[in-house]
């Protein structure tokens, strides 16, 4: 793969070329525990609960399925994935070389001190997994979520994953501080699989603690919630809890140690399989398994994929494609970079997970990297395109051996695809951003145009695009831009400005049976008045290492509505230019 992606439309000015529950019998449980006794001391409880039933027993009907008061009716079951696919053999839970296996069992280590919930997802309990917002008051509630106990009839799971690491081959890596404590089944008929993050060892911890923080489980906390209700495809976050456990972090790779507090939160997401998933078993030639865990992989979560097909993996690679290019083009489309767009960091169901030095662009620059610790710029946002091409590359490498010659070369075909689909999908984006209807021949030149101007003054890429939905064109067409639209004053004072408005009131015109009220609704409603910039993060996480969790669940609320105007939002100046204090704000790289 020699083709090279550009920041899109930048290209145009610069002249870059893109070339089942578990049945909770005493037998089976009694099994399992017995096989699992020696590895528990010092690590999360069962949490017996004992009556529970399973949402899939006859008579289940979805309509008449109420939200559940307590944990006490309620289920979780591993049983779907240690039966489909092999476990470790080894119980003990040290950190080793591990063979042959997609998981191992571990339990999550419990906190020392007291641990405090300090938020939920109230959607998230819900409507995914069934839960009335008052079982978080319970005990049983907290204990789950802190890693204490397990639901009784559910096996904790590590899964063991490779992956390309700043392009570089990292060998194993895996669940390292994470524990997939069961997958739910809820009254939708979906299945969701519910992972700790922050709770102890594993396997796969190598040099780690196997705990997290709670600077960086505020920030994923708030931030795939965010992403969620921006319209992105992500890992959704339940609950969040902190306690007063001493965690070491080099927060900057710079040698200096400081203690952070300790802090776990749920994650919730469909599938935690990621590109490395695949790439460890091509890596160690386990091919047997590389083809169980693919056919499992299609057959549990692309239905449109016929598993008995002789073409299942090319298909299943050309869905892949498709929505990883559409995936990247919606981040470029609010400003996200990832930070660490590593193939283990990369969902084969291409949604948005593992949130670490994450950042939206403030000043629109394609340079843009929020990562402190990539020093050579590898996932700026200009270059998530070409990232995501060449961790596409590597899914497809681990495929290759299950691939006859004709496939290999279909499956090449449909990378070499990739940046066509991904350029479409980001040109209807911004389209749609600056309230185009139809087909013009100048509109790539257009938006073009705008970045430009954007990039040489700096200007904010999230408030000009949403100041543009709020101007009229009256106003714009006066070049008289209100004090309040400051984005667009900043654009103002660059000397092409006049023009691209001209152009842009001028396409405007072409817009089929549209009036300007119209055009400011439909914009308003894709581009978003708040966003979880970095400086918004960091005042939440300043106040709540003083135990202060007020700007978190403000945040939570104003997050949940991005295209609203919030009063509270507009008190605390989140759509108001960056804090003079914020201005050289930095990414902690640790976690």
């Amino acid at each position: 793969m020699t083709q090279k992606i550009g920041f899109p439309f930048c290209c145009l000015i610069r002249r870059l070329h893109i070339p089942r529950l578990l049945l909770l019998c005493v037998t089976y449980h009694a099994v399992i525990c017995s096989l699992l006794q020696p590895g528990l001391e010092g690590s999360a409880n069962l949490l017996h609960l004992f009556s529970n039933k399973s949402n899939q027993e006859p008579g289940y009907c979805e309509a008449e399925t109420k939200l559940a008061s307590s944990l006490d009716f309620w289920t979780l079951s591993s049983e779907n994935l240690i039966a489909m696919l092999p476990v470790d053999p080894v119980k003990e839970n040290y950190v080793r070389k591990v063979k042959n296996c997609i998981f191992s069992i571990a339990f999550p280590t419990p906190f020392k001190s007291r641990a405090h919930l300090v938020a939920v997802s109230k959607e998230v309990l819900e409507d995914i997994l069934d839960l009335d917002l008052s079982v978080s008051e319970t005990d049983d509630f907290m204990q789950l979520v802190s890693g204490k106990k397990i639901v009784f009839g559910s096996i904790p799971l590590a899964h063991r994953y490779g992956g390309h690491q700043f392009g570089i081959w990292a060998d194993q890596l895996g669940d390292g501080r994470a524990h997939l404590i069961g997958i739910y089944m809820n009254r939708q008929g979906e299945k969701w699989e519910l992972q700790l993050k922050g709770s102890g060892k594993t396997p796969y911890s190598r040099n780690g603690d196997g705990r997290a923080v709670l600077r960086s489980s505020v920030r994923e906390f708030l931030c795939s919630e965010a992403m969620h209700y921006l319209g992105i495809p992500t890992s959704r976050a339940a609950s969040l809890v902190v306690s007063d456990d001493d965690v070491w972090r080099d927060q900057f790779y710079n040698g200096n140690i400081v203690k952070e507090r300790g802090a776990v939160v749920l994650r919730v997401a469909k599938s935690w399989f990621r590109i490395g998933s695949l790439e460890i078993l091509a890596h160690y030639g386990e091919l047997d398994l590389l083809r169980t865990l693919l056919d499992f992989i299609i057959r549990e979560h692309f239905p449109s994929v016929d598993v008995k097909e002789p073409d299942r993996y090319v298909e299943f690679f050309s869905i892949v494609v498709s929505k990883t290019a559409q995936l990247i083009a919606l981040w470029m489309s609010v400003g996200f970079a990832h930070g660490v767009c590593n193939t283990d960091n990369f969902s084969l169901l291409s949604i948005t997970i593992d949130y670490g030095p994450f950042g939206f662009m403030e000043a629109y620059n394609p340079d843009f990297v929020p990562n402190t610790s990539d020093d050579e710029r590898r996932y700026k946002i200009g270059n998530q395109a070409n990232i995501g091409m060449f961790n596409l590359n590597k899914l497809l490498q681990a495929m290759n051996p299950l691939l006859d010659p004709e496939q290999r070369q279909l499956a090449t075909q449909i990378l070499e695809g990739y940046p066509v689909l991904y350029y479409t999908r980001f040109r209807e984006l911004f389209k749609a951003k600056l309230g185009l209807l139809g087909e013009t021949k100048g509109d790539d030149d257009l938006i073009a145009f705008l970045l430009h101007l954007m990039e040489k003054t700096e200007a904010d890429f999230t408030m000009t695009f949403r100041q543009l939905s709020e101007i009229t064109q009256s106003q714009l067409q006066e070049l008289n831009i209100p004090q309040q639209f400051w984005a667009l004053k900043m654009i103002s004072k660059h000397k092409l400005f006049p023009t691209w408005v001209s152009q842009y009131l001028l396409r405007l015109k072409s817009n089929m049976n549209d009036s300007d009220s119209e055009r400011r609704k439909r914009m308003t409603n894709v581009n978003p008045r708040y966003v979880l910039k970095n400086w918004m993060a960091e005042s939440a996480v300043q106040k709540a290492e003083r135990n202060d969790f007020s700007e978190v669940h403000l945040l939570q609320r104003v997050l949940r509505h991005p295209f609203q105007k919030h009063p509270a939002a507009e008190r605390a100046g989140y759509s108001s230019p960056t804090p003079s204090w914020a201005r050289d704000l930095r990414v902690s790289c640790s976690s």
